[in-house]
């Protein structure tokens, strides 16, 4: 269910993506008296069409709906009436081909900012950014931060939750190598220390950045107490109930509930006794272990969920939210931080700064859809947003065949005064599509590596 739920979501969040970054063209061209034939949602076969307007353009949804177009008339595609040569887009001046392809990421970027604002209008719902552990040798450690500490700010910009500490990390490590945080600790008070991630080891490597950092947000003690039950689930098929704490498993004292999740996944398909503690008595239980499959491997599982101290989680929750005119303000300059985010970690990228690895593929991106969409609307949005940032920059990128192809060759053009010769474009369309697939396929093997880790 969680993987038709994930690919829902995914057809959801492209469908809108797409459909605003062809209503860009669509909308522009229009606008300048270029006709258009075709406006498509999706590639293949159509599953829906219609002619509409007094140009009977023709409006598909068509089977996959990894991308779209849109067809606009043009001589190099086919026979054009003289009538209608002046709305043609191949005769139509260079600034008018260059708005019109600059149309579609400008689309994607004006939808981010909406969304965004819906987001905070709704409400952006965190944990409080403080520490939960530092690891030792790492930057966390020697800039002198400690468990308990709430990071207030990041290089003066406030961090009320832990992902935006997250992002504003990411930014300033990125463009000085050196990070501003203002902390505060209950027993000491507020304090400026600086993260320097200077070490010689890259910060978007393989690893998570906050491990790379070695930063533990803080998180809620789990004691090894059963707090709820999966209804005929191998933990209540075998005697367990709510309430019960796990003092032993195999006569080995537990004290933790991870330290019990660890216990039970190493153990599939397995039957053993386990010592429980319930109203101030304690006795064996034999638990019969289940099965399941994970990325590839067989782990154990009874179906059992921890007590959580509400209190306390509640206490750390924290909901940002602002009116109408500050959420469209704080969604503009959101989509402008994520933007210049995404450029530099781009130039990582290219300049072998970062781990080829971080590049995602429709898998990681279903899920990620799935799992925002799961939480809930104003999560789903803030996904929609970060998606149509990386779309508008993608169709930026300088590869023929992409929106940022296309704009080189217009620049081209209007520095040596003629178009591209119709042999380098077509070289050049080439050798696009073959970077195009190898950046496809590249994200569909780190795709595949998570799947089966």
């Amino acid at each position: 269910m969680s993987v038709l739920f994930n690919l829902a979501a995914f057809i959801v969040a492209i469908g809108i993506l797409v459909t605003f970054h062809e209503f860009g063209h669509f909308w522009v061209a229009r606008r300048l008296g270029i006709r258009v034939l075709r406006f498509s949602v999706g590639f293949g076969k159509p599953l829906w069409k219609r002619e509409l307007g007094k140009d009977r353009v023709e409006v598909v949804i068509a089977a996959i709906p990894l991308g779209g177009y849109v067809k606009m008339l043009d001589e190099r595609e086919g026979p054009v009436p003289e009538a209608e040569r002046d709305r043609a887009f191949n005769r139509q001046p260079v600034w008018k081909r260059m708005a019109v392809v600059a149309a579609g990421p400008a689309a994607n970027l004006l939808l981010a900012v909406f969304v965004y604002w819906g987001m905070y209008m709704i409400g952006v719902q965190g944990l409080r950014p403080v520490v939960g552990e530092v690891l030792p040798q790492t930057p966390a450690a020697r800039a002198g931060l400690q468990a308990g500490d709430e990071i207030l700010a990041v290089g003066g910009r406030p961090t009320p939750t832990w992902q935006d500490v997250t992002l504003d990390l990411l930014d300033e490590a990125l463009a000085h190598g050196t990070v501003r945080l203002d902390v505060r600790r209950a027993d000491t008070g507020p304090r400026t220390v600086t993260l320097d991630v200077r070490d010689g080891q890259p910060l978007l490597g393989d690893e998570d950045l906050m491990e790379r950092l070695g930063l533990k947000p803080w998180r809620p003690r789990l004691e090894p107490v059963i707090g709820k039950l999966v209804e005929g689930g191998p933990a209540e098929r075998s005697g367990l109930r709510p309430g019960d704490r796990v003092v032993a498993v195999e006569g080995e004292p537990l004290e933790t509930w991870e330290q019990w999740v660890e216990w039970v996944r190493a153990h599939p398909g397995q039957r053993l006794p386990v010592t429980v503690e319930r109203d101030g008595t304690r006795r064996t239980i034999v638990l019969d272990i289940g099965e399941a499959e994970e990325e590839g491997r067989t782990i154990g599982r009874i179906g059992a969920y921890p007590r959580i101290d509400e209190e306390a989680l509640a206490a750390m929750r924290v909901t940002v939210r602002y009116g109408p005119l500050e959420a469209l303000y704080r969604g503009a300059v959101k989509t402008w931080d994520v933007t210049v985010l995404t450029f530099k970690v781009l130039w990582k990228l290219v300049t072998g700064q970062a781990s080829l690895k971080n590049i995602s593929g429709p898998v990681t991106i279903a899920e990620y859809a799935g799992v925002s969409a799961a939480i809930g609307v104003s999560a789903f949005l803030g996904a929609l947003g970060l998606l149509s940032v990386s779309i508008g920059i993608l169709n930026l990128l300088p590869i023929p065949v992409l929106d940022g192809g296309h704009l080189l060759f217009y620049v081209v053009e209007v520095v040596k005064g003629s178009p591209v010769s119709e042999a380098t474009l077509a070289i050049a369309q080439r050798v696009g599509f073959a970077l195009l697939g190898a950046l496809m396929v590249l994200a569909l093997y780190n795709d595949l590596i998570r799947i089966l880790q």
